[in-house]
């Protein structure tokens, strides 16, 4: 027998790098299912003005993901504000693009910190107020870069292949628990960290708010494995089945061993440099820097 669909009416969830992208636009489908919504994001003013746009429903805090002291006190004064914590979804991430010999070691560190310990720290920090009331949701943001390699991004593909293999373990671990874990895998998606990146002949450039809806659709009906869009689910499949050099001739046939190497750098600029500008410190001094302009 199908289980009832879970309703998210009066559920509390939080989401990390919630101010744009993604984050925004599950935050946007969340309202509309009757949750109450924490955005966390290291950029706390937008954060604050984007739940202002939002409405009442939505509430703002500051957030270093790389932080375990920072993602605690996150959970902390949402729980105190809110109610207790029924969904946690992992979603801050970036995407610095070039070659793997080119990157520097703040670059791929940065990576790592983010994609990796920002999950790993929202898990640890979230999944015991959960397993105490054997109730809860998590979502982890992973990418189809989780599933594969694309030039040009080695060790954004390493963090995303991190989060899918973190994903299954955690739930193998809370089996039986009450816990809920999904792992969300879309396609190149239309945010700022997908600007300048044109979509192969598979599978086109998805807008934030059809993950959003996936994701919602997930915590509604619980499943582990969420691809964005479906169809890629079911191409993962057929393709993983194939030997490695079967595999790397479909890629080539798509081009997507180019999609992130024949980049427009000139539309990626301002994201890259924000990528790189991303320390607590430089947020500060750039809001800083804007105040006195």
């Amino acid at each position: 027998m199908a289980k009832a669909p879970v309703s998210l009416s009066g559920k509390v969830v939080a989401i990390t790098g919630g101010a744009r992208g993604i984050g925004k636009a599950t935050a946007t489908e969340l309202i509309r299912a009757g949750a109450t919504v924490a955005i966390g994001d290291l950029d706390a003013a937008l954060a604050d003005a984007t739940a202002t746009e939002l409405g009442p429903s939505v509430h703002a805090y500051e957030l270093d993901v790389t932080d375990r002291d920072s993602v605690r006190a996150f959970l902390d004064s949402v729980e105190r504000d809110l109610g207790p914590l029924d969904v946690m979804i992992n979603n801050a991430g970036i995407m610095p693009l070039g070659s793997f010999l080119e990157e520097t070691d703040a670059s791929a560190e940065r990576q790592i910190d983010i994609n990796v310990h920002g999950v790993i720290f929202g898990m640890k920090e979230a999944l015991p107020r959960m397993l105490d009331r054997r109730r809860g949701h998590i979502v982890n943001i992973a990418s189809l870069a989780g599933k594969a390699g694309f030039p040009h991004a080695a060790t954004y593909c390493a963090t995303k292949h991190a989060v899918v293999g973190l994903s299954e373990a955690v739930r193998q671990e809370t089996r039986g628990t009450g816990i809920e874990i999904s792992c969300v895998m879309p396609a190149l998606v239309n945010t700022e960290l997908g600007s300048g990146v044109n979509a192969g002949r598979a599978v086109k450039k998805l807008e934030p708010d059809e993950v959003a809806r996936e994701i919602v659709d997930a915590l509604g009906s619980p499943r582990f494995d969420v691809f964005v869009p479906r169809s890629t689910g079911a191409i993962n499949k057929v393709v993983s089945v194939l030997p490695r050099s079967g595999r790397e001739a479909i890629s080539r046939w798509l081009k997507a061993d180019r999609i992130l190497v024949d980049r427009d750098a000139t539309q990626r600029r301002a994201y890259e440099d924000r990528a790189a500008h991303s320390e607590p410190h430089q947020i500060a001094e750039r809001e800083q820097d804007t105040a006195q302009v």
